[in-house]
């Protein structure tokens, strides 16, 4: 399978996977995609696009899933939902360390964080991030959970009344990673998300 031409080095190429039995069956409407959609469109400064997929709950296809969006579509960041608990048919972080060259704990463990603020259950959630790497391109996949409140939450943080940040969020420290792995410089909307970075890092604003 050829890979994917790249138009523009500075956009950023996002998979979205949604994991899902019913909703790739037709069953009911997937809510993890659109969901990810709007997110990104409101906080993302700068060129974009997505590539999106609708899976069902089988380890093979989600391997295969990654694999392809990596290797062949070239996205820089990909991001599952679905398939993060403890029942039998969620094997997410399964198929998503099955393909990795990297662990990233540190984002399991913030989104967990997180997600402790609202409900004690969220200590069963399995969520990984990982690198995969080629000999030409790396990318950074991350498991995200299923629910478009969550989603947001996960993504951006817990802010009080004033915006001021109570909890951060997971992408601030995105855009970094993705420095650090070879990809495009992300910028976003501080008013969403604020990426950081260390000064020496900091691109000016053209």
């Amino acid at each position: 399978m050829p890979k994917t031409t790249r138009n523009d080095p500075d956009e950023l190429v996002i998979g979205l996977v949604s994991i899902s039995d019913r909703a790739s069956a037709g069953i009911y409407q997937d809510q993890g995609l659109p969901a990810l959609q709007e997110w990104f469109t409101a906080a993302l400064a700068s060129p974009w696009r997505m590539e999106s997929r609708l899976i069902p709950d089988d380890r093979a296809s989600i391997e295969q899933t990654l694999v392809e969006l990596v290797e062949v579509a070239g996205c820089d960041l990909v991001l599952t939902t679905g398939g993060t608990g403890p029942s039998r048919r969620d094997v997410t972080p399964e198929a998503t360390l099955a393909v990795a060259t990297k662990e990233m704990p540190g984002f399991g463990e913030q989104m967990r964080q997180i997600s402790l603020q609202f409900v004690p259950t969220a200590i069963l959630s399995r969520q990984v991030a990982v690198i995969r790497e080629t000999a030409d391109h790396a990318a950074l996949i991350m498991n995200l959970p299923g629910q478009p409140k969550s989603i947001k939450e996960t993504l951006e943080g817990l802010k009080d009344a004033d915006g001021k940040t109570l909890v951060q969020g997971i992408f601030a420290a995105v855009p970094y990673c993705i420095d650090l792995i070879g990809g495009p410089y992300i910028e976003t909307h501080d008013a969403v998300c604020k990426a950081f970075r260390p000064k020496s890092a900091i691109r000016p604003k053209s």
